[in-house]
């Protein structure tokens, strides 16, 4: 089991709800609007970021409250050890900064990390294949944290020096030949360990999809496609060589900030973009599969699956619920009724959920 003893207070809709008495599979159902996805954005909390919805602080604050929410839960380790009282609080004194605890003390979002993997499948999501490729290399940068718990600190500093990089790039003046040389060695030292987090991931993930695949979740094939080099020195010679062409562009063309993460379903060799709606939601319920293999090392695992049974059929469903039920992480899923769960709800905790409120049925 991951978490229990579960408080939210002032988030969206949630006044002050409390989640106890968990099991390894959790379902809240409501109707459309009751809160339920609001829940689930509170937990994806309990992990760097922005939640699942990308939402800025002051957005998710309750809107008559007092400006501020706090989340908190108590970790349980699979192995007896003492739990871990994990949290995340937003001040109404200061609506854009949010602080991380553990056990009390002040950390950095990062350090959630250390203690719990949460991952999350929302309707959102179901576009990304068709999206731009911006997208999914944030989803690609999500899962890369289960294996490379630095990865986020890498991106930061890569934004940086490419923000300073490009706002160089475009000014009128003829941009300082020493800066840009510090720029680009910052470029090419957090893109090349960008990449190979990457691309690791990636061989990683293609690995388990081949052990797991079956007929009912068809296997896609992951593969970087790069824009220029990727290895430390190649990368800082070529940003170098590229100055006369990007200073015309305004920006920088080359770097892992332009890579491709390109999928395809591999039994038909096409790709994703142009499976149908219902291969493409498979593939990336088979994804979120294979990812938990990898996420759960050594650590908790925390898995929000937001409407993920509405269209899927009843096959489908079944192999999901025994494959997440193998996989050793706690679940937490919405619907608007409970029928489509009702093979795992022997073995679930459910509430209702109406207005903000919730209700253990």
């Amino acid at each position: 089991m991951a978490l229990d003893r579960i408080s939210i207070l002032d988030f969206r809709n949630h006044r002050q709800t409390a989640l106890e008495d968990t099991a390894r599979f959790n379902l809240l159902v409501g109707a459309n609007g009751a809160g339920k996805t609001n829940v689930l954005e509170a937990l994806s909390l309990l992990a760097p970021g922005r939640g699942l919805r990308r939402a800025k602080l002051p957005e998710m604050a309750r809107i008559d409250g007092p400006g501020g929410f706090t989340v908190a839960a108590r970790l349980q380790p699979a192995d007896g050890a003492e739990p871990v009282q994990l949290g995340t609080v937003v001040d109404a004194a200061q609506p854009n900064r949010r602080r991380v605890r553990v056990n009390g003390a002040e950390r950095s979002a990062l350090g959630l990390s250390e203690w719990l993997s949460v991952r999350w499948l929302t309707p959102a999501m179901d576009g990304l294949f068709t999206d731009s490729a911006g997208a999914r290399r944030r989803y690609l940068d999500r899962l890369a944290l289960a294996t490379a718990p630095g990865h986020a600190a890498l991106s930061n500093r890569y934004e940086t020096a490419l923000r300073n990089r490009n706002r160089l790039l475009s000014d009128d003046a003829p941009p300082d030949p020493q800066w840009l040389d510090a720029l680009e060695a910052q470029l090419a030292e957090h893109g090349a360990a960008i990449a190979a987090n990457r691309r690791a991931l990636v061989e990683e993930l293609n690995r388990e999809l081949e052990a797991q695949a079956d007929a009912l979740f068809p296997r896609p094939l992951l593969a970087i496609e790069p824009t220029g080099p990727e290895e430390h020195a190649a990368l800082a010679d070529a940003l170098r060589g590229n100055r006369r062409t990007e200073r015309r562009a305004g920006r920088t063309l080359i770097g892992p900030h332009r890579a491709e993460l390109a999928v395809t379903l591999a039994d038909k060799g096409v790709p994703a973009a142009r499976a149908s709606t219902g291969e493409q939601k498979a593939m990336l319920i088979a994804i979120t599969l294979a990812h938990g293999a990898l996420a759960t090392r050594g650590r908790a695992g925390l898995l929000l699956l937001d409407e993920v049974a509405a269209h899927l059929d009843p096959q489908r469903r079944e192999a999901l619920f025994a494959r997440l039920a193998a996989n050793g992480e706690q679940v937490w899923m919405t619907g608007t009724e409970r029928m489509p769960f009702d093979p795992i709800l022997p073995d679930a905790a459910v509430w209702d959920v109406s207005g903000g409120s919730l209700r253990r049925i």
